[in-house]
Parts: C-alpha cells; structure tokens; sequence
C-alpha cells in the first residue's frame, strides 16, 4: 500500500504520513505519536526532539568536563603551591624573629602556580569548548568540511608569517611553568640586566640601574643569569701588599664577618655564618683575600656594601696595608689629568 501525500500543517512544518511511524513501534516519530497523537509533532520528532536534545547533551557534558578539568587543575597548582621546601634552601635561619624567611619563597611559588593554573584552564577550555562547537554545527547540519579545511589554510598562513610571534609565547610559556624568573627578579638576559618588573607569554620587561625600560622578547631569551632565586652568595676579594701576613688578614677577615653575623640587625638578613678562605688570588699588584657569607636576595648588595666598609676600616686599624698603585696606572692617570687641563 502506497503512503498517503505529506501535507503542511498550519504552523509550516512538514507532516510526513502517520503510517510510517505507527509501522515502526521503536521509532521515535512512533513513540511521539503514540503519546501526544499529534501528526506534525511526530513527523518533525527529530528536528524538534532528538537534535535539540542532542545538542544540549553536548553542551551538558562540554560544561561538566571543562568544570572537572578545572577542578583537577586547581588542585594540582594547590599541591604546587603548598609543597614541601626545597632541600637547598632549609638551612635558611631567622635569628631575629622578624617574620618567616620562608615567606617571600611561598608567596613567589603561590603566584607561580596561579599563573601556570591561569594558563592551563584557558588553553583546556578553549579545546573543550572548540570541540562542543564543532559537534554542534555538525547537529545542524552544517557542512563541517570547508570549515575544517579554511582552518587549516589558515593555519598554516599563521604559521608560517606569525612564527616568531608563537615561539614568543610557546617560550613564554616555559618561562612561566619552569620558573625561570618572575616579577622583582634580578636577572641578566644578555644585553640587557635589571630588575623584572613584567613577565608575559610574549615579552619581558625589566629595568635597569639607569631606570632604562627593556623589552625582551621571549622567543629571543636564550640564557637567564636569575640573582634572586633562592639566596645570594656575597663574595669579597679585598687586596692586600705581599708583605702582609696572610693568616692574621685572614683571622682578622673572619672576626668582623662573625661580628656583623652576630648582631640582631642584620639576623635576618645574614643566613649562614661566614667563611674566609684566605688567598684567592697572587699577582703583580698584589694578594686578594677572599670572604664569602650567605644572604637574602634583595639584601644581598647592602651586605656587600657594608662587610667592605666594615674589613676597610678594620684593616685600617690592624694596620694591613693594600698594595700600592702600580707605576703604569699612575702614569695613565697623571696623563689624564694633565690632558684634562
């Protein structure tokens, strides 16, 4: 028996032959029918029913995914966060009870990790919200192919005239996940050194001793000196004449390093006793003696500054004298003055 015409219903949507549904009891056009009896309705139960359905489970399960990879990648930047201290930096003291040495540390990690959990929710919600998109219009039946293909055009046009642009954030990205450095960092990038006051995925700024502003692109760093991870090493070589004696300068060297480390304002500052290691070095002008201490990152130039002052003075008292100016240098500096005139 052949199926009766379709019609048009009254609202403009196709009725297809109530036949062909009532034929097939496991069709959904038959299901519909058989609880509503409405001919339209059951015709059009796909393009009604079963797509928008469709496409709200898949908006459902793209909503619940992306707030579970969230989830897992909160929790991960969390246990970053709140880790155990590194090996290297649990000898650190605080003598003077002002305030955790750790502290500073924990709140560098604390902003690593939300900057890291920044990037990874963006980068997993963009894949998973892109591949709910392309589901969709593929429910609606949209030819997906152009698509795909322009895409990949396009693509491929980026890629080729926007490289150094991607290796700028693909660097950027690495510097941000390995921690390279991070804002309030001293670092040197090469030919430019200073104080980081930005860390992007494309570019770097720091400031230098001058109050000069640079830009480094990130793609194009390719060594980072860091002098603020962790701690700072003060290492002093004061010359003194050949005739000095050695051991007593280096006694002498030792007694006002313990002294500094001994007081109360600079126990926070100062994180390991100090060592003098006696000569490091004999040559024509004379012989430098070496003293090295431990010390916080930001403090580490005023500690330089002040154990100089401190082994001067002292020297000037014990009576150690410094080796005198050598003939060459004096005669250069005589000729410059003279010329100044």
């Amino acid at each position: 028996m052949t199926a009766p015409p379709s019609v048009v219903a009254a609202d403009g949507f196709l009725a297809e032959a109530v036949p062909d549904c009532v034929s097939d009891p496991t069709t959904l056009c038959a299901r519909v029918y058989e609880l509503s009896g409405i001919d339209w309705l059951a015709g059009n139960a796909d393009t009604l029913i079963a797509r928008p359905a469709r496409i709200l489970l898949v908006l459902v399960l793209a909503a619940v995914v992306r707030l579970l990879v969230h989830r897992a990648i909160r929790r991960l930047t969390e246990r970053t966060a709140t880790g155990s201290m590194p090996t290297i930096l649990r000898p650190l003291r605080n003598r003077g009870g002002a305030g955790d040495p750790f502290e500073p540390v924990a709140a560098r990690r604390t902003q690593r990790a939300e900057a890291i959990g920044s990037v990874l929710r963006s980068f997993a919600s963009f894949v998973i919200m892109g591949i709910a998109v392309v589901l969709v219009l593929g429910e609606l039946g949209i030819n997906l192919a152009p698509i795909v293909a322009s895409a990949g055009v396009v693509g491929v046009a980026l890629g080729f005239g926007a490289q150094n642009l991607i290796k700028d954030f693909i660097a950027g990205i690495g510097i941000i996940l390995e921690d390279q450095y991070g804002v309030g960092d001293v670092v040197d990038l090469g030919e430019a050194s200073g104080t980081v006051e930005a860390v992007g995925l494309r570019i770097t700024r720091l400031r230098d001793v001058n109050g000069v502003v640079w830009y480094a692109r990130n793609g194009e760093i390719l060594r980072v000196g860091n002098k603020s991870q962790g701690y700072a090493q003060v290492v002093i070589d004061m010359p003194v004449a050949h005739d000095t004696d050695l051991e007593r300068c280096r006694t002498v060297m030792q007694e006002v390093a313990d002294e500094m480390y001994a007081e109360e304002d600079w126990a926070a500052v100062l994180l390991a006793e100090p060592e003098s290691l006696g000569v490091e070095q004999i040559l024509s002008e004379g012989v430098f003696m070496r003293v090295q201490v431990r010390s916080t990152n930001a403090d580490q130039w005023r500690v330089g500054r002040e154990l100089r002052m401190r082994l001067k003075e002292r020297f000037v008292a014990e009576g150690i004298r410094t080796p005198p100016p050598l003939l060459g240098a004096a005669s250069a500096a005589a000729a410059g003055t003279a010329g100044v005139r």
